[in-house]
């Protein structure tokens, strides 16, 4: 009977051979991981030494998807993220289905695309939420856009504010289709009884990207006014939020 081959007895290069190409997993090249240790810990050097505003976007995604997968070239993956979605605000606005259809991204990558715009978010609502909203309309806006900017559908919510004007709660009420979301006077001043508002502002998206109203919008506006001014709740404003701008019902003076 012959003798299996030993490793020392095999021909050069045949050590190295696979014959479960595909089953057997291929360790990174040392170099290769260096280099991309080396590259991840320049860049988190770089944005502790010099602030986020050094690092351009795909740098940025780069780095928020290196946490969240530590084995994988977030590189290519942030490339694409951005190719797919246009902007950074596009990709962290993006919905998770959508996320999850760029390869190599997955459920960790979307989750962490998703959990810093949750964080933006709170911290923008909580800045909004520490004065009264008509003295910081500029965070409001800011907030609305960021909430609702890159929202593929549109939605309406409501601010519901106190008697010193300051922010209760924040909530949509109605999500809907590319150009339409459903909305009841009936169901806001309910909802304003509940919470003890005494005004709100009324806020909603047009995913087209133009901020002008239409007639459902001035018509609905008008019915949500007369509707919470019988129960003597006031109506601050209605914003539409477009792509990079706002409207104001109150300052076109549709309200």
């Amino acid at each position: 009977m012959r003798k299996a081959m030993s490793k020392a007895s095999r021909p050069a290069g045949l050590a190295e051979f696979s014959f479960l190409p595909g089953l057997v997993p291929v360790p990174m090249e040392p170099d290769g991981a260096a280099a991309a240790e080396g590259h991840r810990l320049r860049m988190r050097r770089r944005l502790l030494k010099a602030g986020p505003e050094s690092l351009a976007d795909h740098e940025m995604l780069e780095m928020i998807l290196f946490i969240a997968l530590p084995r994988r070239d977030t590189k290519p993956i942030a490339r694409e993220l951005l190719t797919r979605f246009k902007t950074f605000g596009g990709v962290i606005g993006a919905p998770v289905a959508e996320l999850m259809t760029v390869e190599g991204l997955g459920e960790a990558g979307a989750a962490a695309v998703k959990l810093v715009q949750a964080a933006a978010l709170r911290m923008m609502r909580q800045e909004v939420s520490s004065q009264p909203v008509l003295s910081t309309w500029d965070r409001l806006t800011d907030y609305l856009m960021a909430a609702m900017g890159h929202e593929p559908t549109e939605q309406f919510r409501v601010l519901f504010l106190d008697g010193r004007n300051k922010l209760i709660a924040d909530e949509v009420q109605g999500r809907g289709t590319i150009n339409h979301a459903p909305a009841y006077p009936r169901e806001v001043v309910r909802r304003c009884l509940e919470l003890h508002a005494s005004a709100v502002i009324l806020a909603h998206n047009h995913p087209s990207g133009e901020p002008a109203p239409s007639r459902e919008d001035v018509a609905l506006t008008a019915d949500i006014a007369r509707a919470a001014a019988m129960m003597g709740i006031t109506v601050h404003d209605h914003i539409i939020v477009g792509k990079g701008k706002w409207l104001s019902f109150r300052a076109e003076k549709l309200l």
